[in-house]
Formats: C-alpha cells, structure tokens, sequence
C-alpha cells in the first residue's frame, strides 16, 4: 500500500471512532495545548498561541517535508498571518484524540464572504507542549 494511501486509511479509521473519544466526560490533559491554541488562533492572540508549542516545535507538511522548526519562526509566521487577515476563523469538524496525538479536521475562514476550507492538522503533545504539527493538505487544494 502506497504510504499516502495507508495514512488516508489510517485517518479514516481514526474519524470513524472519533466520536467516541469526542464524548468522554473527562479531556485528556494532551488536549490542552491543541485546545489552547486554537482559541488563540481564532482571538488571534500570537503570545497566547504560541505558548502552546515547545521552543524546539517542528512543524511539517505532508509528506513529511519539514516547513519550519522552533517557537520564534512559528511566532513570527503566524503573527504575520494573524496581523494580515482579520477575518481569520478555525472551527473543528472532528477531533481524534490517541496517546499523544490530537488529530483535528478543520474548517478554515481566511476572509468573510469567502468559502472555508478543509485543513487536517496532527498534533503530537509532550509535557503538556506541542512538539510536532503535520499539515495534511486535502488533494483538492
């Protein structure tokens, strides 16, 4: 099996059980970061947003091309973003959550009037930190 096909398997099998691990009256402690940084996103908070990644995060797109590494690059890239576009606006379709990975599908509005779009992120949580993100692309976009 091709490995882009394997992980579309795999993300799907995730999702199929997501709702499940969705309902659990009680939030894993690997949630918080991811949980944190999205409400920074959306209030378009840099300080509070990247408070919730490591010094040394590395953040990659798939497959496995390392776009950025470390706190200050992702301070700067998103404060940029955050500062560009106001309308700005991230809402979870579905949230998988397995040991120390947090798997989001999520709804992106980059500007009001324009369709939002499709983004996976995959979130690996150590001491209570984000260490690693990987951006899946839909093949549409």
């Amino acid at each position: 099996m091709k490995p882009k096909r394997h992980l579309l398997t795999l993300l799907l099998s995730f999702f199929a059980m997501s709702a499940q691990s969705q309902n659990k009256p009680d939030t894993p402690a690997v949630v918080k970061p991811v949980q944190l940084q999205l409400e920074a996103y959306n209030n378009r908070d840099i300080d509070a947003f990247a408070k919730a990644f490591s010094d040394t995060v590395k953040v990659y797109r798939q497959p496995g091309v390392l776009t950025y590494q470390g706190r200050d690059e992702l301070h700067s890239r998103y404060g940029a973003m955050f500062a560009a576009t106001p309308d700005l606006h991230c809402e979870i379709v579905n949230r998988i959550i397995a040991g120390d990975v947090v798997i989001d599908h999520e709804k992106v509005q980059r500007q009001k009037g324009q369709p939002r779009t499709d983004a996976i992120a995959v979130y690996r949580v150590q001491d209570g930190l984000i260490v690693e993100v990987t951006f899946i692309p839909p093949h549409n976009q």
